[in-house]
């Protein structure tokens, strides 16, 4: 896991924005709309790393589509040392 964590949040492209997602539903689970309203970016972009963060198992989607909510998976709260660690170098 903790080898996924720094691929997908800092070894790409959108690792940035990753960051910035996971950040933010940490602080309180969200839905796409909500994300791309706090963070001024794109819904589809939104979407589109959301899509990657799930994938690699780092957040969980709770409900259906549009509506469905994000919040960090379980695993990544096993490794969320891992991930302060990677907010404190990206910041």
């Amino acid at each position: 896991m903790e080898g996924t964590l720094w691929y997908v949040l800092t070894g790409t492209r959108g690792g940035r924005n990753r960051i910035r997602i996971l950040q933010a539903v940490d602080e309180r689970p969200r839905n796409a709309n909500q994300l791309a309203e706090d963070l001024e970016l794109d819904y589809k972009t939104v979407r589109h790393h959301l899509d990657v963060l799930v994938d690699n198992d780092i957040v969980d989607k709770s409900g259906d589509d549009y509506g469905a909510v994000y919040l960090p998976s379980d695993r990544v709260r096993a490794n969320w040392e891992t991930v302060e660690e990677i907010f404190e170098r990206v910041e």
